[in-house]
């Protein structure tokens, strides 16, 4: 086997656990541990040592392009083998002069699940996919398979199978790649630390499993804003349930959310009047993304509202990530309620239970939409 020259101790952990013949392997750690990149590696050196059929795949095609293509293309021309005319950017197949090749494949289309055969798989993110699609992948698989993830579910079916004692499971943070990480990226990390929720920490930075807390929310305090941040607003529509509209100030790091509205039986001309008579300008109101007709008819009022990225999990752990400080009786009452799912045998499941959440989803929609570094917003 082709042994690169720069290389973490992860590489060596998934060298060693494949020269044991481990059937399964997993990777399991915090963020920009090498996890991925120590795994390409590995498969690209198995590649070029003997004809050997390997599958990459990922839960869609974008996601392998930003991810293990990179990561992949970057290794090949590092190590200077990559010739592009082996390379069929059509199926994304590299094929070796020697008869291995390489596929990547993103699973949005299940079918593809059902394909061809390979001798080795490798799952990036694994925990994003199914376990029925893992299976049809595995059957197909007559050797070795290697899954990695950051462990931010409470409960995955990946644990099972790197809890399995015939299975071999590899742990691994930052720390074990600091020699290629920048201090910026470091700093970054680190400073989960610091956060009032240590989920982001214990599992971004420590790469431990997520913590089943069942209430989601737990660093708040009461209080009201500084009056000096950038302002922007919430808006959750409702009707029998009701409609919800927060006002965010982010200042100095921390979200003061204040409680603006909250009531049921309200029209949508009603609401529309209501927002346009709080006089906010041109500040960004980030509304519920499901309701586009809504959204059409507030934004004829002149305000400046936009669809909210409504990525539940992803949102939660922006919101979680923020000191908050949180003004209103209801806005508080829903905080202190607002749990995670249980499955039948009491295990937390990483979805919130759908009720008392309307100010919440609100808050969500503002903090995680106006956070997002490049949004393509669409003008209603």
């Amino acid at each position: 086997m082709v042994t690169p020259v720069k290389v973490t101790p992860v590489f060596y952990a998934n060298k060693k656990a494949f020269d044991e013949g481990w059937p399964v392997i997993v990777n399991e750690g915090g963020s920009r541990s090498s996890k991925s990149y120590s795994i390409i590696q590995l498969l690209i050196s198995i590649a070029c040592t003997k004809p050997t059929r390997i599958t990459v795949c990922s839960h869609s095609l974008p996601h392998v392009k930003k991810g293990v293509y990179r990561d992949f293309t970057a290794i090949m021309k590092g190590w200077d083998i990559w010739n592009d005319a082996d390379f069929s950017y059509t199926d994304f197949v590299y094929k070796f002069a020697n008869g291995s090749y390489i596929e990547l494949i993103g699973l949005e289309d299940p079918s593809k699940a059902h394909g061809p055969g390979r001798d080795i798989l490798f799952i990036n993110e694994a925990n994003l996919i199914s376990k029925s699609l893992y299976d049809q992948l595995a059957m197909r698989t007559t050797g070795q398979i290697i899954l990695d993830l950051n462990p931010s579910e409470f409960n995955s079916w990946v644990y099972k199978v790197a809890d399995d004692p015939r299975n071999k499971k590899i742990h691994s943070t930052y720390r074990n790649n600091l020699s290629n990480l920048s201090v910026n990226q470091i700093g970054v990390i680190e400073g989960y630390q610091d956060l009032p929720d240590d989920f982001l920490w214990k599992v971004y930075g420590l790469g431990l499993r997520g913590a089943s807390k069942e209430t989601i929310y737990t660093a708040w305090k009461e209080g009201r804003g500084p009056g000096k941040g950038d302002i922007f607003y919430g808006l959750d529509f409702g009707y029998v349930h009701p409609c919800a509209m927060v006002r965010v100030e982010h200042y100095e790091g921390t979200m003061y959310v204040e409680e603006l509205l909250y009531r049921s039986g309200m029209t949508l001309t009603e609401m529309a009047s209501f927002v346009k008579g709080l006089n906010i300008g041109r500040a960004p109101v980030y509304a519920d993304a499901a309701e586009p007709k809504s959204i059409e008819e507030i934004y004829r009022y002149g305000v400046n509202i936009k669809p909210a990225v409504k990525d539940v999990w992803a949102g939660i752990l922006t919101v979680k990530g923020k000191p908050l400080v949180l003004d209103g009786k209801n806005l508080i009452n829903e905080i202190g309620s607002y749990k995670w799912k249980l499955d039948k045998e009491g295990n937390v499941i990483e979805e919130p239970v759908k009720a008392n959440d309307d100010l919440l989803d609100a808050t969500r929609y503002a903090i995680h939409t106006h956070l997002q570094p490049k949004v393509n917003y669409f003008a209603v």
